[in-house]
C-alpha cells in the first residue's frame, strides 16, 4: 500500500463525486409533475421510467458496491466457491420474468406502491402486510451499510481517513461527508436521483471492467499465468485449487439457488421495478439484464488477478481497491475509485427509499395515521429515508466489517422468507394468510437461530450463512433451508385452516388486473399526465 495520501487519485474521486452531487440535486426537476407530493412521484419517480432508464436503475439498483468489493474479494479469499454469484444472477432473470409483469400490473392498478400493499390487498391481512414490511426494513438496513463500507474501502486505499491510530472521527469524516450528500440528495429528489446518477455509474463500471479485464492481464503475463498462481495458492492453503471441494458443492449449490429466490423480494428491486411505465418495459429489462451478469463474471476474476499480482491485504474487501492503486495509472486508479463509490451512492439511495416506502404505507398509514394524505406520506417518506441511512450508519461505525458482511448474508434469509406471500400470491389464492404468517414466522425464527449459531475465526455469533441441512447432512445455506421450511408450514396448515373453515380474508384483485398494462381502463390515471407524455 502506497504511504500517505494518493492525491492524483483522489482528486479523480472527487470530480466524479462532487459531478454526481450535482446531478442528484437537479434530478428533482427532470420529468417534474405537476403534483410531486406523493409517493407516486417522490419514490416512484411517477411510474414513467421507460426501458433504458429502468435498465439503468435496476443495474445501478442491484449490482452494488458489494458486487464490486465483496465478489472478487471472496474469490481473492476462497477460490471459485465466491462464483455462486454468477450462476445466480443467470438463475434469477427466468424466474423474474414469470412474476415481476404480474405484480407491475396489479400494482399499477391499485395504486400500490409496495410489495406489502399487495400482500394486504392480495390476502386482505394487515399482519401479514406489516410482517413483510418489517422483513424488508429489517434486511435493508445491513445492506445500505455495505454501500457505506464499499465507499469507506476506497477511501481508505486512497489514504484518506484511514489509519489505525487515527482519532475515530478524523477517521471516519470523509464516510460522514459522502452519507451527508447522499442523504441531502435523496430527501430532495427522491428515485430520479439515482436513476439520474446510474446512467454515469453505469458508464463507469463498463469502462473500468472493460480496461481491467484487458490491461491488467497483460501486464501480469496473461490469463494463464493468473489462473496457475491463484491456483497454486488455494492447493499451498488445502483448499482444493481453483474448484470447491466435493463438501462444499452443496453449498455453492444453494447458496446460488437461494439467493436468486431472495433477490427481488428487497424492497429496492421492486421500487425500481414499479418505477418503469409498462409491462413491456419489465419483460424487456428481464431479457437484457443479463449483460450485468456478463460483466459481473469479468468483475469476479478480479478476486484471481488480485493474487497474481502479490496483493496482500488483511481485510479482503481491500483487495480489489489496493489492485487498482498497483495495476493503474493514478489517475485512472481515481476513475475505478469513483466507479465503487459512486456504485456504492446508486443502491444505497434506492434502498433508503424503498425502506420509507415499506414504512410510510405499512406502518404509518395502516397503523398511526390511516387519513394520511399523498403530501403527508410523501414527507414521512423523505423523513424516514433519512432515519434509516443514520441506523445503516450506526452497523458501519459501530461493527467490525467482516460482521456487516455476514448480516448482509442474514438479510437475505430474512427476506427470503416473504417468497411465499408475494409470489404465491401473485399466482395463487389458495395460501390462506394464517398459513402464510406461521410459515414466516417459522422462517424467520429457524434462520436466525441457525445463523446466530454460526461461529467464525473473528466472532462467536452470525459468523457465516451455511448449516448443515437437517435430514440431508450436507452443509447448505440456511435461508434456503428455512425458506423449505416456511413452504412446508404454510401448506400443512392451509390445508388445516381450509378445512376448519378458517376467514379467509378479502381479495380486493380480481384476475383481470395481473395481465393489465398501461392505457387498459383504470391503469393509466396512476401515471401524473404532466409525466406521462414525456416518459421517453
Amino acid at each position: 500500500m502506497k504511504d500517505g495520501v494518493n492525491g492524483v487519485a483522489l482528486g479523480v474521486f472527487i470530480f466524479f463525486f462532487l459531478a454526481v452531487t450535482v446531478m442528484g440535486f437537479l434530478a428533482a426537476r427532470w420529468r417534474k409533475a405537476e403534483n410531486e407530493h406523493s409517493l407516486d412521484e417522490w419514490g416512484l419517480g411517477g411510474r414513467s421510467f421507460g426501458t433504458w432508464v429502468t435498465w439503468f436503475l435496476l443495474g445501478g439498483d442491484l449490482y452494488t458496491a458489494y458486487t464490486f468489493v465483496a465478489v472478487p474479494a471472496a474469490i481473492y479469499a476462497a477460490g471459485a466457491a465466491g462464483f455462486f454469484a454468477v450462476p445466480y444472477t443467470i438463475l434469477v432473470y427466468p424466474l423474474i420474468f414469470t412474476f415481476l409483469p404480474r405484480l407491475w400490473s396489479v400494482s399499477h392498478k391499485h395504486g400500490y406502491v409496495t410489495t406489502s400493499d399487495f400482500v394486504r390487498g392480495r390476502f386482505g391481512s394487515k399482519g401479514l402486510s406489516l410482517a413483510v414490511a418489517l422483513t424488508g426494513i429489517l434486511a435493508t438496513m445491513p445492506y445500505i451499510a455495505l454501500q457505506l463500507v464499499g465507499i469507506q474501502a476506497v477511501l481508505d486505499v486512497m489514504g484518506v481517513g484511514g489509519g489505525d491510530n487515527t482519532n475515530w472521527f478524523v477517521k471516519d469524516l470523509p464516510l460522514l461527508i459522502a452519507f451527508g450528500v447522499l442523504a441531502a440528495y435523496t430527501y430532495s429528489s427522491g428515485l430520479r436521483a439515482p436513476a439520474l446518477i446510474a446512467f454515469v455509474k453505469d458508464a463507469l463500471i463498463y469502462i473500468v471492467i472493460a480496461v481491467a479485464i484487458i490491461y491488467i492481464p497483460i501486464k501480469l503475463g496473461g490469463f494463464d499465468d493468473i489462473f496457475a498462481k491463484a491456483g497454486d495458492k488455494f492447493t499451498a492453503a488445502g483448499a482444493g485449487g481453483l474448484v470447491p471441494p466435493a463438501a462444499g458443492q452443496w453449498t455453492y449449490a444453494t447458496l446460488a439457488l437461494g439467493s436468486a429466490l431472495a433477490l427481488f423480494m428487497y424492497p429496492h428491486s421492486i421500487t425500481a421495478t414499479l418505477s418503469s411505465r409498462s409491462r413491456d418495459v419489465i419483460r424487456r429489462n428481464t431479457t437484457i439484464l443479463p449483460l450485468y451478469s456478463l460483466m459481473l463474471g469479468l468483475l469476479a476474476l478480479l478476486g484471481f488477478m488480485a493474487i497474481a499480482a502479490g496483493v496482500k491485504v488483511t481485510n479482503g474487501q481491500l483487495a480489489i481497491p489496493q489492485l487498482f492503486e498497483n495495476m493503474f495509472p493514478d489517475w485512472f486508479a481515481g476513475v475505478a475509485f469513483a466507479a465503487i463509490g459512486i456504485g456504492a451512492l446508486v443502491p444505497a439511495a434506492i434502498m433508503s427509499i424503498a425502506a420509507a416506502n415499506l414504512f410510510t404505507r405499512n406502518i404509518y398509514r395502516d397503523f398511526i395515521k390511516p387519513d394520511a394524505t399523498p403530501k403527508q406520506e410523501a414527507q414521512v417518506s423523505k423523513l424516514v429515508s433519512l432515519l434509516v441511512k443514520v441506523g445503516a450508519l450506526v452497523f458501519v461505525l459501530t461493527m467490525d466489517k467482516t460482521v456487516a458482511i455476514n448480516f448482509q448474508l442474514l438479510g437475505g434469509i430474512w427476506i427470503l422468507q416473504t417468497f411465499p406471500a408475494l409470489v404465491g400470491g401473485l399466482f395463487t389464492r389458495w395460501f390462506h394468510r394464517w398459513a402464510l404468517l406461521a410459515g414466516w414466522a417459522v422462517g424467520m425464527v429457524y434462520g436466525t437461530v441457525a445463523a446466530y449459531g454460526v461461529a467464525s475465526p473473528t466472532q462467536a455469533h452470525f459468523g457465516g450463512s451455511s448449516k448443515k441441512i437437517p435430514g440431508l447432512g450436507e452443509i447448505g445455506y440456511i435461508g434456503l433451508t428455512a425458506f423449505v421450511m416456511n413452504v412446508a408450514v404454510t401448506v400443512i396448515l392451509t390445508f388445516a385452516l381450509k378445512a376448519f373453515k378458517a376467514p379467509e380474508g378479502i381479495d380486493e384483485t380480481n384476475p383481470g388486473d395481473y395481465t393489465a398494462d398501461a392505457g387498459d381502463p383504470g391503469v393509466e390515471v396512476e401515471l401524473p399526465p404532466a409525466v406521462a407524455g414525456s416518459a421517453h
